[in-house]
């Protein structure tokens, strides 16, 4: 995100002289109504007042940089004046400030503003730059000094990605699944790879979990016919307000792309009109399931470090440590053992806050975080009001349950705060944020978890005593019913469903070693091992384009990575989908049998050495592979 794509000549007004602070202020929030970047200028206004009540953000040597965070703001943008005078903005040096960027950052926008506001620090470290800027005689020479000084700062910077297809990028789209790893660049590469079949530029944002790349900028934007938002969880909107723009599952964006890119061009998407607050507030067309997926995915997606990074870290503490086995101290009783397990558990005992925190995060926008983040903190804690008035009464935690309770219903209730609080006066808006909403919302949610903690927790309680006592063909059985959803819809609300019982049960079994995760992660790494196994030994069910990509499935598939299997389901999923299933299903039936149990929700091959029974493991996933592979030779005809 260059500073020359956020700065407009409208948005620049160049040896100004406001009298004092509040002049400043009002000059810059109009230069932003100017160049398009707010939709309330009155809130805006507001929101940057509020942000200078906490402290001047004058950073000193004549510079000041206002910024807000505002459901106002249509699309993240800067102003800029210059003021050769100066003017008193409460500086901690108590020079006057000469030199003005006011950031206009979208309130579902994640952290937009600090990106800008860094970028801009960087640059206007440079005295000699910050004089040249005072000192330009036109607009047209403040951008170009600008641009300069911001190739200098930031040489590396890859260019733009020439847009697929031939002439101006046509249609927009931005992807994003839950986990951020394969869903998400195969629908992007979908979408551009059939514009380029069909001669039409189009350009894919990436929301994956390393951030977002190929960002869309405001100029594509503006000129572009409509865009595509293929994602399985929540994303800003904000900046295509008037656009058309179509909103699907991620799996549209891999197996419609062209039915999709129609639409747009023909006409058929709606226009989208961004009113503030939660995104989802303008999903009318959405059904219930598939939102509350959306704020469950959202919440799951943030959890997932935390489970994985501990899981794996206390689990190299066992396997650091296994002089002290059987006894109270295994895990800890070397330094090196007992760092590892105490890092690691640190980390998954966020688990629960985390995922409630953004499944209210979701529903409610930010309001929604902190009291999600307490809601499943006293989830997990188990509170209840008959502990605070005897501390002697046992707590049973409510665990991933209650979590899953307090997220939900603490967004639902900031979501009805807001509205409720829509009708107050407009000088108390600076209010709402960091007063009404999280006392309001801390109180009710406190009381609400204490309230139902003890129900949630004896059903969790009946959960965990029944996973760690199945045994026999219950548990084979159960192996083998979360590996084949697995295989079912590879990546979609079947597989994620499965996935999410999976990681929860590394909470609930004894020590954290779950077999119940160890099959959910068998009956993920088959689909794509099966098919890098078929498209060797049954080449001729194989056009030769899956036959080149077979191999790099035996990557995806010991990386726990289901999606790579997509595409081949896709053109063949009569075929393709039993096979897949019915392996996995056997491998997660002789995991169980085998009595594997993983302390990892993920990592696929490179966390076979810290589970239970490694061999047995092996053999089981090795097995469904094998059966996978022999169905696919059976039930695929062959190709001419």
């Amino acid at each position: 995100m260059r500073i020359t794509d956020l700065l407009r000549p409208e948005g620049i007004r160049l040896h100004a002289a406001p009298k004092d602070k509040a002049s400043a202020i009002d000059l810059l929030v109009d230069l932003q109504v100017k160049a398009g970047n707010i939709s309330d200028k009155k809130l805006y206004r507001s929101d940057i007042l509020a942000r200078e009540e906490l402290s001047s953000t004058a950073i000193g040597n004549g510079i000041a940089v206002p910024h807000a965070k505002s459901a106002a703001v249509a699309r993240a943008g800067l102003a800029a004046i210059t003021v050769p005078g100066g003017v008193d903005y409460q500086a901690p040096d108590g020079l006057p400030s000469k030199l003005f960027f006011m950031i206009a950052a979208p309130k579902e926008g994640g952290d937009v503003h600090l990106e800008m506001l860094s970028r801009l620090m960087v640059m206007l470290m440079d005295e000699e730059f910050c004089q040249k800027l005072l000192d330009a005689k036109d607009v047209k020479t403040f951008l170009s000094l600008i641009d300069t000084q911001e190739r200098a700062k930031y040489p590396d910077e890859a260019p733009a990605p020439e847009p697929s297809g031939s002439g101006t990028l046509r249609v927009l789209a931005v992807t994003a699944c839950p986990t951020g790893i394969a869903h998400t660049y195969m629908a992007a590469e979908a979408l551009e790879k059939t514009g380029r079949t069909m001669n039409i530029g189009v350009k894919a944002e990436t929301q994956g979990s390393g951030g977002a790349k190929n960002l869309l900028t405001r100029d594509e934007i503006a000129a572009c016919d409509g865009i595509i938002i293929a994602a399985d969880k929540n994303v800003d909107l904000a900046r295509f307000d008037g656009k058309p723009l179509l909103r699907v599952p991620v799996s549209d964006g891999i197996n419609k792309p062209q039915e999709l890119i129609e639409k747009i061009l023909n006409g058929q998407a709606p226009v989208y009109h961004h009113e503030g607050g939660a995104v989802e507030e303008d999903s009318g067309s959405e059904s219930l399931g598939r939102l509350l997926y959306k704020h469950l995915m959202n919440g799951v997606s943030h959890m997932l470090p935390f489970v994985i990074g501990g899981g794996i870290i206390m689990a190299l503490s066992f396997l650091l440590d296994g002089g002290a086995a059987g006894t109270a101290a295994f895990g800890s009783s070397t330094p090196l053992a007992a760092f590892f397990n105490k890092t690691g558990n640190l980390a998954f005992s966020f688990m629960v806050p985390i995922l409630s925190a953004f499944i209210a995060q979701s529903i409610a926008d930010r309001p929604g975080l902190m009291v999600g983040f307490v809601g499943g903190s006293l989830a997990a804690s188990g509170a209840t009001f008959a502990y605070f008035a005897d501390p002697s009464v046992p707590i049973i935690p409510a665990g991933f349950l209650g979590g899953l309770l307090a997220g939900f219903v603490g967004g639902w209730f900031i979501k009805w705060l807001r509205k409720a609080c829509d009708k107050m006066p407009q000088a108390l808006e600076g209010l709402k944020p960091i007063l009404i909403y999280p006392v309001v919302g801390l109180v009710f949610i406190g009381a609400f978890m204490c309230l139902v903690n003890p129900f949630v927790g004896m059903l969790n309680n009946a959960l965990t005593n029944g996973l760690n006592s199945m045994a026999g063909s219950s548990a084979i059985l159960l192996g083998a019913l979360v590996a084949g959803m697995q295989a079912t819809d590879m990546g979609g609300p079947i597989n994620k469903a499965a996935y999410v019982f999976g990681t929860a049960s590394i909470a609930m079994a004894t020590g954290g070693f779950s077999p119940v995760m160890a099959a959910v992660m068998a009956g993920g790494m088959v689909p794509p091992i099966a098919i890098a196994l078929a498209t060797i030994v049954f080449k001729n069910r194989f056009t030769a384009e899956e036959r080149k990509s077979g191999p790099v499935n035996f990557i995806m598939g010991f990386s726990f990575i289901t999606e790579g299997a997509i595409p081949y389901a896709a053109s063949d999923p009569l075929h393709v989908i039993p096979s897949c299933v019915a392996g996995s299903a056997v491998a997660g039936a002789l995991s169980m049998a085998f009595g594997c149990a993983s302390p990892a929700p993920h990592g696929g091959l490179f966390v076979f050495p810290v589970m239970q029974n490694p061999l047995g493991y092996t053999i089981a996933i090795v097995a469904g592979s094998v059966v996978g592979m022999f169905l696919l030779g059976l039930l695929k005809k062959k190709k001419a």
